[in-house]
């Protein structure tokens, strides 16, 4: 019989000890918040909010021929990372399907890759049967994971890790943070500036402490990471993402460069190809949805008979925009921004209209801005 009592971060007592409010989550207990999603989802667009990621998977990728192994198993160019350099990729099954989503950073000669943690045992297991003997993947499971976002995270960050300033978006590099040797990315899952910060995990309640001393500094749950990314656009896997979809059925294209296209050589290549060229028979859209209240994962999308076309996999009120926003997938001819849609939840009718993503601006600190 499998033990399926959640596991604890390192970082447990730590958020216990603030009134986090612990629920299961990918395996383990986590904070879904503390004073409020609401007032944590404005202040993190305000200011600065510290959140525990220390449930996703901390892999090391190395050894001779690592660029071409990892090039079989993803469609993203790993070739052309130079070192602290970062890339968005996702995991294929052999029909183009997505196995997860993941970030791959060149450290040196290795690949530093952050996948989800409801997966991460999975995708741990699907890369040691694919990757060739000769290279090496190390489960860093010794290392916490923190994620520092929004406006004034560089102001506090850059107080006690002096030099992380001069990272831009989709950068990292190594850095001293309170005396204990850190690896610091200029990314996040909000849509706000930010930075995800890998460190030991017997370091992470010092360090999660000296970051929360900071006054733009609060701890913020997974409630508000959850609206947070939604507002930005930003597909979960297991519910926008999943192994019977496509990277361009769920608008990820950008995740595939030309040199990757033209090439192929990664699993499902040739459906891509074809969707790609003939459009794929549903798409991942935002829905900006009428009234106050909001549809969840699950409700249904109707076309103008009635029928059943589509399905939300992502619902709630944004806090920003003070209104009730979802990701659906919908046929292609209805997912052009303005398209109205029928949605149902629970035997009641909402009225929506499809709209391009992000819902609220990204503010990430880019090259030459």
């Amino acid at each position: 019989m499998i033990d399926e009592t959640p596991q604890t971060l390192p970082l447990d007592a730590w958020h216990r000890a603030r009134d986090g409010r612990m629920v299961p989550f990918a395996g383990y207990w986590m904070p879904v918040q503390y004073e409020g999603i609401m007032a944590e989802h404005l202040w993190t667009r305000s200011s600065a909010g510290l959140f525990d990621v220390s449930h996703m998977g901390q892999l090391l990728v190395s050894g001779d021929g690592v660029d071409d192994a990892l090039e079989a198993l993803l469609p993203g160019d790993i070739k052309g990372l130079t070192e602290g350099r970062m890339r968005y990729s996702l995991l294929l099954n052999d029909s183009g399907g997505i196995l997860d989503d993941l970030m791959a950073t060149r450290t040196r000669g290795d690949l530093y890759i952050v996948v989800n943690g409801a997966t991460k045992y999975d995708d741990i297991a699907h890369m040691h049967e694919h990757l060739p003997e000769h290279v090496t993947l190390n489960h860093m499971d010794e290392q916490a994971l923190l994620a520092l976002q929004g406006p004034k995270a560089v102001d506090a960050l850059s107080r006690l890790a002096p030099g992380v300033e001069k990272l831009v978006f989709m950068t990292a590099g190594a850095f001293r943070l309170g005396g204990v040797s850190c690896w610091i990315s200029r990314s996040g899952y909000t849509g706000e500036d930010g930075f995800e910060i890998s460190l030991p995990a017997s370091a992470a309640e010092t360090i999660a402490t000296l970051i929360c001393e900071q006054p733009e500094v609060k701890p913020v749950g997974l409630g508000a990471r959850d609206s947070l990314r939604l507002e930005a656009g930003l597909p979960l896997y297991g519910h926008d993402l999943d192994p019977d979809t496509t990277p361009i059925s769920a608008d990820l294209g950008f995740a595939i460069p030309k040199r990757r296209r033209e090439e192929g050589g990664y699993p499902g290549a040739d459906r891509i190809a074809i969707e790609r060229a003939e459009g794929p028979a549903a798409k991942r859209v935002g829905l900006i949805v009428e009234g106050r209240q909001p549809v969840r994962e699950g409700a249904v999308v109707l076309d103008a008979e009635g029928s059943e076309v589509g399905r939300v996999t992502s619902g709630g009120f944004s806090p920003s925009l003070q209104q009730p926003i979802a990701m659906a997938y919908v046929p292609a001819p209805l997912a052009a921004a303005g398209n109205a849609v029928t949605l149902q939840q629970r035997g009641k009718l909402f009225q929506a209209k499809v709209t391009a993503m992000p819902f609220v601006p990204h503010n990430y600190v880019r090259k030459g801005a």
